[in-house]
């Protein structure tokens, strides 16, 4: 059985001096930590402001924060293939349903993506709450499916503040119901790779979906040409809402990488592990450097 996960902002445990110390969780946290209702002897995983991973054992819950102590550092979980997510901004809390279980899957990241055939448009201070409640809901999924990072999200950007993140990725691949049924997402997958050495587990793979309505035709092509390695996928025959698109189309790259249980086992595993990594496809963690990690731009203007 999983443990509880917890996500610390502002303490690093390897600098805590005393055996018992205060787990120092947000407010939210800590009413989780409560509806949970753990009792002292139950252990839960914790990863720190370091990024470092920590199962603890509560010692005490009768105050605000519980008391805990070190039962034992694990081993940080390797970053492995990054999927980003660039979901069309869509109407109700269709953003939230994407966001929440595309996190669970192992979506590294979102961009929300203002596009012409966006109903909602969202302002500097609508942009903002929403991004926050947004972020939320990532870190809230994250503990619960046990991820060992908590997924960016970044404020909405138009369809040309998108394409300006794109350049460095491994591949895009931009989900499109035009697209012909050969522009199949394992090929865009594979030939990307391929075309730039880049191992699985190194690469870095944005995946577009548009809102309700589909992306124009002039956003797919701007979209087209962002990245050398961009191609027009599709999903199969089905008309999917854009919601389903947004879970369904990370979820099938992150296996097609060797996530999702589709990686190697046994000694094919211990193989790949001695490997010597190629110094030409190395790619930072997301989570420990901001979107700047797979994205150079992010937060350049919008359109």
């Amino acid at each position: 059985m999983s443990l509880p996960r917890f996500f610390l902002e502002n303490q690093v445990l390897a600098d805590e001096t005393e055996a018992v110390f205060p787990l120092r969780l947000s407010a939210d946290d800590a009413r989780h930590a409560r509806v949970l209702r753990l009792v002292p002897g139950e252990h839960v995983a914790v990863v720190d402001a370091d990024a470092d991973y920590f199962e603890c054992e509560i010692v005490d819950f009768s105050d605000a924060l519980p008391l805990v102590s070190i039962a034992r550092r694990e081993e940080a979980a390797a970053d492995g293939p990054q999927v980003i997510l660039l979901q069309g901004l869509a109407k109700g809390d269709k953003m939230e349903t994407v966001i929440r279980h595309a996190t669970e899957v192992g979506v590294a990241a979102f961009v929300p993506v203002a596009c012409k055939r966006s109903v909602v448009k969202l302002d500097g201070k609508k942009a903002a709450a929403k991004t926050e409640r947004w972020r939320a809901i990532a870190k809230s999924a994250a503990m619960q499916s046990g991820q060992p990072r908590i997924p960016e999200v970044s404020e909405p950007v138009g369809v040309r503040g998108a394409c300006d993140l794109l350049a460095s990725a491994t591949a895009v691949l931009v989900c499109w119901e035009e697209a012909p049924e050969s522009a199949r997402l394992r090929e865009a997958v594979q030939g990307a790779l391929a075309a730039t050495g880049t191992p699985a587990a190194d690469a870095r793979i944005a995946v577009v979906v548009g809102p309700e309505g589909g992306l124009a035709d002039d956003e797919v092509r701007e979209l087209l040409a962002c990245n050398p390695r961009a191609s027009l996928v599709t999903l199969g025959p089905s008309i999917l809402r854009t919601e389903t698109a947004g879970i369904v189309a990370p979820a099938l790259v992150l296996y097609e990488l060797g996530a999702m249980g589709n990686g190697p086992s046994g000694d094919a595993a211990a193989h790949r592990s001695d490997e010597e990594p190629s110094p030409a496809v190395s790619a930072p963690s997301v989570a420990a450097e901001g979107f700047a990690a797979m994205f150079p731009r992010c937060g350049a203007g919008d359109e």
